[in-house]
């Protein structure tokens, strides 16, 4: 069973090492990003609900993204672990995450925190070549992520575990993987 949180900055390889450990662990990659994209794509309620915010041009409230999760996590490939991406990026969300997890009868097992210098930050991201992605403003990103990420690194701190995210992705994952068998 692996029920696992992963935090990092923008660029900080998640979504890379997310779908290396989800193929390796059996366990499904729940990216909050693609829950709002499949839940909008198919028309549901929350998706809708969600929809009518992001038109608007508003932050999707966290009930709505809550209850997005806790769907998703009741989903019969979940049972057996989960690596979430992107949740919680708060304490409420996750109080909120503890409550969902009792409710179902799991508890979290570990959070992976990704740790990446600025620096190779904006390397990588200006290496990406978006326009929006200047220097300035991926240094602002990763300032309101350090701002909002802290506490929860505070709050999980007993199912810390801390990977350096820099060199080769393999290289990473071996870390991670290795990480993970010395937690359990």
């Amino acid at each position: 069973m692996t029920r696992l949180i992963l935090l990092g900055p923008p660029g900080a390889g998640k979504g890379t090492q997310a779908g290396l450990l989800s193929e390796k662990l059996g366990v499904p990659h729940i990216s909050t990003g693609d829950l709002f994209r499949a839940n909008i794509g198919e028309g549901t309620p929350l998706g809708l609900e969600a929809k009518s915010y992001i038109d608007a041009g508003d932050l999707v409230p966290d009930d709505v993204t809550v209850r997005m999760v806790e769907s998703r996590l009741a989903e019969d490939d979940a049972a057996g672990g989960f690596l979430l991406d992107g949740f919680p990026r708060t304490v409420p969300q996750a109080e909120e995450l503890a409550r969902i997890l009792d409710g179902l009868d799991q508890r979290l097992d570990a959070v992976i925190q990704f740790d990446v210098s600025e620096d190779v930050v904006v390397d990588r991201m200006l290496s990406r070549g978006r326009a929006d992605d200047t220097e300035e403003v991926i240094r602002n990103r990763l300032a309101v992520y350090a701002k909002e990420t802290a506490p929860l690194l505070d709050h999980y701190r007993d199912k810390l575990i801390v990977i350096t995210a820099e060199g080769p992705v393999e290289e990473i994952n071996e870390r991670t993987m290795a990480a993970i068998g010395e937690a359990r």
